[in-house]
């Protein structure tokens, strides 16, 4: 079971449960097409966020398998939300799980992914005791793979037409981390501070 003390901070971010007042910053980023292209979903109008907004407000913890952690990604200077984090609870016995997160695109390039990916390694290791953290991608999503893999995740397999999204056959790319992999690569990174 994961409940975590929020806010979560990293270095240069909060990650805290969504609120109903965060309508308008997550509306501004899931109604973009660059946002959308490679998500299951088309570009989302106000209704549609509010309803994904409703659900996100209820997943502020994990208390059992088949859960998902929504954390809205803000900036700590200034209390912008540029962002959507995920993490998900696939098995209790498998203790396996995954990540998640989109961001503005004004925001891209700047390492907030890592960051957030980074802190959602550690609610997943450290705090829920998993095993095993997998990220998913569609395959033309390289920017994102570039964050799966600064991370330290692997890429362990390409999945050809594999799914049927938005009128055509995509690719799928899963990258994955173990725990014992992430806490060498935490030792390793401490050691050079």
């Amino acid at each position: 079971m994961l409940e975590p003390d929020y806010p979560i901070r990293t270095e240069r971010l909060l990650l805290r449960p969504f609120t109903p007042a965060d309508l308008d910053a997550l509306h501004a980023i899931q109604a973009r097409s660059d946002v959308a292209r490679y998500l299951y979903w088309e570009p989302r109008d106000r209704e549609q966020t509010r309803e994904a907004l409703e659900t996100k407000t209820t997943q502020t913890a994990l208390r059992d398998e088949g859960q998902a952690l929504s954390l809205a990604v803000e900036l700590a200077a200034t209390g912008e939300l540029i962002g959507d984090a995920l993490l998900f609870w696939h098995s209790r016995t498998h203790r396996s799980g995954e990540i998640g997160y989109v961001f503005h695109p004004d925001h891209h390039g700047r390492g907030y992914a890592t960051e957030t990916g980074d802190a959602l390694l550690r609610l997943g290791f450290d705090d829920l005791g998993l095993h095993r953290v997998t990220g998913r991608l569609d395959a033309r999503n390289t920017a994102s793979a570039r964050v799966l893999e600064r991370l330290g995740m692997r890429r362990e397999a390409h999945l050809v037409e594999n799914e049927w999204v938005k009128d055509e056959w995509t690719d799928e790319v899963v990258y994955a981390i173990l725990r014992r992999e992430w806490h060498k690569r935490q030792d390793e990174r401490e050691s050079t501070r």
